[in-house]
């Protein structure tokens, strides 16, 4: 006899004890049709008929009486053996290892990791910011944190920041002796703060209006790798620094910075979370997961 699954027998019981295929479909989230095949399925594999059928009403056969019986404790000694597979937050514990830009770490550790630490206390954390997009699969990482348009097209997102533009920003002793730019391409005449790219590369700054993009090789005599600095480039007056807008926002706040072409400068996807789909998720990635959807309003 081939063992039939919990979940046939679990519909079973259903319809045995509401007598009726519809009202078992509405509180299993089924359809009629499917339970209907699954009966058959699972009276063919027992091999003895199990419920009477009618046009009309629907009833346990003597066998399926003496099944239905012995369902209901069996059924739920594992309903409770799968809870026990869900710690409490005090008794989970394990590992969970985290790879990301700067600006993500520095994110979930503002957002997340103070109240994931406090309600998971057995969980440790490995976080690791890495300015270049690693293969978080082959370094042993368990999920990542980058913008949303570096995440892996092969990988799970999840949305943990509003979005995010980048501002061109200078200081006011800057911009008293250069003109501020009124368009993208009027930044060929200026000084501007060059970010490097893990790679090596430079990167192009990226402006929109009004569904047009424009990317400019901005020219510069000093380039850096490093959001912070480029700030603090820009406010001691060494040009035009292009960066993430919560880097510049006290000092745009304070008045030691202004932002020029603001109009140009729209909001994008900000910071996902992200991790391989094949793979299951364990469970300090889950519960980490849900609380930086709850601090990220979703």
């Amino acid at each position: 006899m081939k063992r039939p699954s919990w979940n046939d027998l679990h519909a079973f019981a259903t319809i045995a004890v509401h007598r009726s295929f519809r009202r078992a479909a509405d509180e299993l989230g089924q359809t009629r049709s499917s339970l209907s095949h699954a009966m058959r399925n699972l009276e063919r594999e027992l091999g003895v008929r199990l419920l009477h059928r009618t046009t009309r009403s629907v009833s346990p056969t003597q066998a399926g009486e003496r099944l239905l019986a012995r369902l209901p404790p069996l059924l739920q000694g594992l309903d409770e053996a799968l809870a026990d597979l869900a710690p409490a937050p005090g008794q989970l514990r394990g590992s969970l290892r985290i790879n990301g830009n700067e600006g993500g770490i520095r994110h979930v550790l503002r957002t997340v990791v103070p109240r994931f630490l406090e309600r998971y206390p057995r969980v440790e954390l490995d976080l690791v910011a890495d300015g270049a997009l690693v293969d978080i699969v082959e370094r042993g990482f368990d999920a990542g944190i980058r913008l949303a348009e570096a995440v892996p097209r092969d990988m799970v997102a999840v949305r943990i920041g509003p979005d995010l533009r980048f501002l061109a920003v200078a200081s006011p002793a800057y911009l008293s002796s250069h003109p501020a730019p009124r368009v993208p391409d009027d930044l060929k005449t200026h000084r501007c703060i060059r970010q490097r790219l893990p790679g090596g590369k430079r990167y192009r700054w990226e402006f929109a209006r009004r569904g047009r993009g424009v990317a400019v090789d901005v020219p510069g005599p000093l380039s850096l790798d490093d959001n912070g600095l480029m700030v603090e480039a820009a406010i001691d007056g060494l040009g035009i620094a292009y960066v993430p807008e919560p880097y510049a926002r006290a000092a745009l706040d304070d008045g030691r910075l202004r932002a020029v072409l603001e109009d140009w400068c729209p909001p994008d996807a900000g910071l996902r979370l992200y991790y391989p789909g094949h793979r299951q998720v364990p469970a300090t990635l889950r519960a980490f997961i849900d609380m930086a959807r709850e601090a990220a309003g979703d």
